[in-house]
């Protein structure tokens, strides 16, 4: 088999690459573009499949060099975010915050009931089975690779292995559940972005101005950077503070761009164009990072899951997706915002945080925005779920190893 070493430009270009095929897919099977599949999901899989076709066929082996570019646009996208956080929203969105939090804790508890459950049924071992749970699914690849050893030092052989396959599952059942779950809850509905709970106010006779300018995209891009390089500071300040506590870097890159808007606020000044800018480039950001992490999956780790593991996963996207139509829809407020909320969380609640973004950006390119449901998602996904998933896990780890 050849090694195929590709460089971090050339998996860019690859992704970007990927980011226009899907969209030309998109084009000529309108029932693709119905259901609001995004072109890095459409574009990024089939480049995964032909790279396993390669490697089944024992040809090549392809090595990316990817996790520059991936940690870089990530932050950018997630700095982006905080800076679409206006003081009105964070005000109003309080509320989703904390019902938000609670739902994503209960769906991360009922699956794992339900991978332990099944898989003691069908003579698992109850450690590996749990890792068919909330630690690949709404913990994603980070949890698996974080959790999964520690269920083989407990006793769970072949944890890591399903763990990390379970993941892989995970980004591509939430890549294609998300679109058409948005979608079907919209159109059941008869819902639209003019039922927003969250309106920004603005002057009814202001003109908006022309988002082609050189000096408001520079100036939108360089409040990014300066975003990302102070949430970097304040992430190495609370990890020197608080070291128990792992606090991820693209949190702490939200909140800044949350206090930089806050400031900037402050200016009576009209920045409605400057933020439209900045929220340009953050949806080129996340569309590039997502089909980074698509090109670079490996998807024969998919082929050795077992019958019981493929029983579990399908049951999960089940769960998922009606945890995410008949709780998270409706306790959210049964409105635009809880349709765009719920389809976020069917993304982090079977993939990632990313996978969230992609799938309500291909909705609400449709349908309409939700400021509310961006902002909410990845302060939730990104950081109280990962915390709140943590403990959640902890708990059915030591509850698994009893059963042994």
């Amino acid at each position: 088999m050849i090694l195929i070493k590709v460089g971090m430009f050339q998996t860019l270009a690859i992704a970007i690459l990927a980011i226009y095929l899907g969209e030309v897919i998109r084009n000529l099977f309108t029932i693709i573009k119905k259901y609001c599949i995004p072109s890095p999901v459409i574009g990024g899989t089939l480049f995964a499949l032909i790279t396993t076709l390669l490697y089944l066929s024992n040809i090549s082996s392809f090595e990316f060099d990817y996790k520059t570019i991936n940690s870089f646009f990530y932050n950018i996208f997630f700095a982006a975010t905080g800076l679409a956080a206006s003081v009105k929203l964070l005000k109003k969105g309080g509320k989703i915050v904390i019902i938000f939090s609670i739902l994503a804790a209960l769906l991360a508890i009922l699956q794992n009931i339900l991978s332990l459950g099944v898989g003691i049924l069908m003579d698992m071992n109850p450690l590996v089975a749990l890792m068919s749970g909330s630690v690949p699914l709404t913990g994603g690849h980070g949890n698996a690779a974080s959790f999964a050893p520690l269920a083989e030092q407990m006793g769970g052989e072949g944890a890591i292995e399903v763990a990390v396959a379970s993941a892989t599952f995970g980004l591509i059942a939430g890549c294609i559940l998300g679109g058409p779950l948005g979608r079907g809850l919209i159109h059941s509905y008869q819902l639209n972005n003019t039922q927003q709970s969250i309106v920004e106010e603005t002057d009814p006779n202001h003109n908006k101005q022309n988002l082609v300018s050189y000096k408001r995209s520079t100036k939108a891009a360089f409040i990014l950077l300066l975003a990302c390089g102070l949430g970097q500071t304040m992430f190495v300040m609370f990890k020197h503070l608080l070291p128990q506590i792992n606090m991820p870097i693209h949190v702490m890159c939200m909140l800044s761009g949350i206090i930089i808007r806050v400031i900037l606020d402050t200016n009576k000044k009209n920045n409605e164009a400057l933020y439209q800018s900045i929220g340009i480039i953050g949806e080129i950001s996340l569309a590039i990072f997502v089909s980074v992490v698509i090109i670079t999956m490996q998807l024969w780790k998919l082929i050795d899951l077992a019958v019981p593991l493929l029983i579990i996963l399908a049951l999960q996207v089940l769960l998922c997706y009606l945890f995410c139509i008949w709780i998270t829809f409706r306790l959210c407020g049964k409105n635009f915002d809880s349709a765009i909320i719920a389809t976020g969380h069917s993304g982090f609640g079977l993939g990632a945080v990313p996978v969230s973004m992609a799938t309500m950006t291909a909705v609400c390119s449709k349908y309409g925005y939700s400021k509310l449901a961006f902002f909410v998602v990845p302060l939730i996904g990104g950081f109280i779920s990962n915390i709140s998933n943590a403990l959640i896990i902890t708990f059915f780890l030591n509850f698994a190893q009893k059963l042994l």
